[in-house]
């Protein structure tokens, strides 16, 4: 049985009944006919199949997030028979936001790696929000609100977020005074990052305005503000170090980012939570507690506590 759940599983992963069955030496052919036999077997439609595309039913979608956890719980089961259970090894699947994840996290995994040899990981950077079960990742590092209908996991750090600019700019153009002078400033943002929210006195502010250069890179946007092109809305993960070295300054401190936002790993919401997802997590948590590298010793305007 585990054999035919591993088949689907990587037929839902890989999109396709020909990249399944080039992962597990099988033919297209034969990948249809034991997909085929699991769906008579079971006595319903677990797919759509079309010459261009493959797709899950809602009810092939329900047995795929079980047959996720039921492999997982198999291997754990033979783990535990060969006296490493609990230990992290396999695969974990990592998704996070490219900057973050190049700052943050790629440049930890070495010692997490010493200390789990037989853990190897594949670290996916990418802005686009992942589908953890469609793309079938064990964890995620997300920047939002709250952790995610479905979805468990835990908060790693807040995420505070300045308005900065560089002091070239700001000689030529001037620092703003107030939230209405930002009209008369270029402001830099990525697609669908304005209006930006902020704080106020009185609570939370929007303000509009079109970025000087269009892009989808929150990076580009990260070195336009270095270069002097105009006013932008950073994380402090993001250029802590620019701040700290002056190439940047903060502008309007008593207007930071709005302070519900915190960084989260998450995974999901399952009975059996691998030991290489807990293990992953507890390190980063550790790693950036008390308070992460990036903000200390950098001065903050104060900020209301994050909502939970």
């Amino acid at each position: 049985m585990d054999k035919e759940y591993e088949l689907y599983a990587r037929v839902i992963e890989t999109g396709s009944l020909a990249a399944a069955g080039r992962a597990l030496n099988l033919s297209p052919a034969m990948v249809s006919k034991r997909i085929a036999r699991l769906e008579e077997r079971l006595g319903a439609r677990l797919l759509h199949r079309t010459t261009r595309k493959l797709t899950t039913t809602e009810a092939g979608q329900r047995f795929y997030e079980r047959v996720v956890e039921i492999l997982a719980a198999s291997q754990e089961a033979e783990r535990l028979v060969t006296g490493v259970a609990g230990e992290p090894s396999g695969r974990l699947r990592i998704s996070a936001p490219t900057s973050f994840g190049r700052l943050h996290v790629a440049p930890h995994l070495k010692p997490f790696l010493d200390r789990w040899p037989r853990l190897k990981i594949e670290l996916d950077l990418t802005d686009a929000y992942a589908d953890l079960l469609a793309e079938r990742f064990d964890l995620a590092i997300r920047i939002a609100p709250n952790v995610g209908n479905g979805l468990a996991g835990r908060r790693l750090a807040p995420n505070r977020r300045v308005l900065c600019a560089s002091p070239e700019y700001l000689a030529r153009h001037g620092i703003p005074k107030t939230l209405e002078d930002l009209a008369e400033h270029r402001l830099l943002a990525a697609a669908s990052q304005l209006p930006w929210r902020l704080e106020g006195g009185n609570g939370p502010v929007l303000v509009h305005g079109e970025s000087a250069v269009r892009t989808n890179s929150s990076e580009v946007v990260r070195e336009l503000a270095i270069a002097g092109l105009g006013i932008a809305l950073r994380s402090t993960w993001d250029v802590s170090g620019e701040l700290r070295a002056g190439a940047l300054q903060v502008v309007l401190p008593d207007h930071p980012g709005a302070t519900d936002v915190g960084i989260f790993a998450v995974y999901p919401a399952t009975n059996f939570v691998p030991a290489s997802v807990s293990a992953f997590v507890d390190y980063l948590q550790a790693l950036y507690a008390p308070e992460p590298s990036w903000d200390k010793g950098l001065f903050l305007p104060q900020q209301r506590p994050p909502n939970r």
